[in-house]
């Protein structure tokens, strides 16, 4: 991520200030705040065929594979933008779209907005995804970060156990 070390509307060196009751980066003349929100992440648990697609996407290490996920679009809803994320990603179709939860994933500054997503097609993967594994719900192990939790939340909604895994980096 690129430094950011002048207001984008005066030129002036930003510095540390106080705004709204947080220390924040911002311009000494009060013109722009660097709020630093938390990014919204769409996720998907997708069911295909009554099995649960997880990928590896390129830069991952070798066995490590995880939701399909993305970031919304201007002008397009979270479920609009899960479906378009699929799309492109995996070319499947989503059929049905029903919200899971949504979860903190601080470490990345991100707000994870899960979804099931039942879909159908054939699966071609973008050049962001190296691999897929198919896996029966009663055998997937969630992880405990991000998208992890809302594999969980799904499986034991569904009356399915959840024994977490430990991931390589996960503290």
């Amino acid at each position: 991520m690129t430094e950011l070390r002048f207001c984008p509307l005066c030129a002036a060196e930003l510095g540390m200030r106080v705004e709204s009751g947080r220390e924040r980066l911002g311009c000494p003349s009060g013109h722009w705040t660097h709020w630093d929100n938390p990014l919204p992440v769409l996720a998907a648990l997708v069911e295909l065929d009554g099995k649960i697609l997880l990928a590896r996407n390129a830069a991952w290490p070798e066995g490590m594979f995880a939701l399909i996920t993305g970031f919304m679009e201007r002008g397009e809803t979270p479920e609009q933008g899960i479906a378009r994320e699929l799309k492109e990603e995996t070319d499947l179709d989503a059929d049905h779209v029903q919200l899971i939860g949504v979860y903190e994933f601080i470490r990345k500054n991100e707000l994870i907005i899960a979804y099931h997503v039942k879909a159908s097609g054939a699966i071609r993967l973008s050049e962001e995804l190296v691999d897929y594994r198919l896996v029966a719900p009663e055998k997937l192990r969630p992880w405990r970060a991000g998208t992890g939790y809302a594999m969980a939340d799904w499986l034991q909604a569904r009356g399915l156990p959840v024994e977490f895994i430990e991931l390589p980096n996960s503290s």
